[in-house]
């Protein structure tokens, strides 16, 4: 059985023409204050006040930064400047004696395998002659490296 999966989810729904329910109430909010200056103020002052107002909500209606309505990126620009922005790095307190007690714990094992790690370039040569001859050609130098492997994992 088949299924539709919903496209465009993100996309708010025209309740009111081309405006969606946010932009409507902005738009209706404008209006309101816009009712109330015209009562309060003379004509010139109304024309004076109402154009920065009209745009400033028409911008929380219609712009959108990045993606995110105008008042959602004003409030993320607020908590961004409200919270404390000191970020302290402390290094962590390590005791004396327990640095010196994983010195001490160093076994000859990890020693061994300290000094046995170190192959020169000769030996990679040696042992890429093995493995190209795939064990026809034996060099002394590569089965000195190979026995000293086969050794260390008796050891283990």
């Amino acid at each position: 059985m088949l299924f539709g999966v919903p496209q465009y989810i993100d996309v708010e729904d025209k309740i009111a023409g081309p405006l969606t329910a946010r932009q409507f109430l902005w738009m209706l909010g404008l209006g309101a204050l816009l009712i109330v200056m015209w009562n309060i103020f003379d004509r010139v002052a109304f024309y004076v006040i109402a154009v920065p107002v009209c745009m400033v909500f028409a911008a929380f209606a219609f712009y959108r930064p990045h993606g995110v309505p105008l008042i959602a990126f004003i409030g993320y620009g607020l908590t961004f400047l409200l919270q404390p922005k000191v970020y302290v790095w402390r290094r962590p307190q390590e005791n004396f004696y327990s640095k010196r007690r994983a010195r001490q714990k160093e076994t000859f094992k990890e020693r061994f395998y300290k000094e046995s790690s170190s192959v020169s370039p000769n030996d990679f040569a040696a042992l890429a002659d093995v493995l190209d001859s795939e064990g026809l050609h034996k060099n002394e130098r590569a089965m000195k490296i190979l026995s000293r492997t086969k050794s260390v994992k008796k050891r283990r």
